[in-house]
């Protein structure tokens, strides 16, 4: 069978590594996309592409399996899945809103001397779109790493949406085991939306542990594991600092242990698109929590004014 394609002896010259098996995957993709309302057997399709038929079955079969295809039972034919919409949605929505954050960001990064983000929900997970300046003590770069978005990972992608869609969040099957504090969460809720950032205090461990979690569909872990998980990153809302009523993580100076400072985006119908972060990873003083979450804030409103959004809480 013929893999070769035009240029890729110019490629391979230029040192740049070629994956075959890979190559194939994108051009049956390839093929569907173009095709968008055609439906294929197995036979028809490997003759398309010059593909051998056990080669092609086990391609189909993954994708059918991840989403990305459907097959036809009746038929034996297969077409375009609903994976394919959620990664195209991903990708006109977060890509022009990621370029725009990237910018703002920069400068924010540059004037701490700290990593920064923006993440989205899309496809039912979170999704890193960019990150930006110095990486965190054996970090590597967040951008394009996707995390379940269910309790009790996602608050801050759900806090600034109407009620309904918070309570939709809530209600999803947790990714590990969470005690809820509903009284505390309301007040994480109300002092949120009116301050405008959220103050998360995951401890160095629990910032590990979510780094291991990228990518990763926690439903598979076995029980114990999840139950480790519920251990380390605490009740739902108690690792939010909530500055008029926090006085546990304190150290003797009066400094806070924060991880990350978030803030929303919004897009023109006032919904939330987006979530810019400022990783602190130290322990700080209120007054240099604020100072740092006002400049969030100002990068923030800044994105949400270039995509011509208007936040419903201001």
């Amino acid at each position: 069978m013929a893999d070769a394609q035009p240029g890729e002896g110019a490629r391979a010259d230029r040192g740049e590594r070629r994956s075959p098996p890979a190559r194939r995957v994108i051009r049956i993709l390839d093929h569907f996309v173009q095709h968008p309302d055609r439906r294929y057997g197995l036979s028809d399709l490997a003759r398309r592409l010059e593909i051998s038929k056990p080669t092609c079955l086990g391609i189909l079969t993954e994708l059918c399996a991840s989403g990305y295809l459907v097959r036809d039972d009746a038929d034996t034919t297969y077409g375009l899945g609903p994976s394919l919409i959620a990664a195209g949605r991903a990708a006109s929505t977060g890509l022009p809103m990621g370029v725009v954050a990237r910018r703002h960001l920069e400068l924010l990064a540059a004037e701490f001397r700290s990593a920064c983000t923006a993440s989205a929900v899309a496809g039912g997970r979170i999704v890193v779109l960019e990150s930006v300046g110095p990486l965190p003590e054996g970090g590597r770069s967040a951008t394009g790493k996707t995390y379940p978005f269910a309790p009790p990972v996602g608050l801050m992608y759900a806090l600034w949406e109407p009620d309904e869609v918070f309570e939709q969040w809530l209600s999803r099957e947790p990714t590990a085991p969470v005690r809820l504090d509903r009284d505390r969460l309301r007040s994480v809720v109300a002092q949120c939306r009116a301050r405008g950032y959220l103050v998360d205090r995951l401890t160095p461990a629990g910032q590990r542990l979510y780094r291991l979690m990228a990518g990763f569909d926690t439903a598979d872990l076995p029980e114990e594991v999840r139950g480790l998980v519920g251990e380390m990153v605490t009740s739902l809302g108690e690792r939010v600092y909530l500055p008029d009523a926090d006085d546990v993580d304190v150290a003797a100076d009066g400094r806070h242990r924060v991880n990350v400072i978030a803030a929303p985006v919004f897009d023109a119908a006032g919904r939330q698109a987006m979530v810019v972060t400022l990783h602190v990873g130290d322990e700080i003083s209120r007054d240099e929590i604020e100072r740092r979450a006002a400049a969030l804030r100002g990068t923030a409103a800044a994105v949400t004014a270039e995509l011509h959004g208007s936040d419903p809480f201001a």
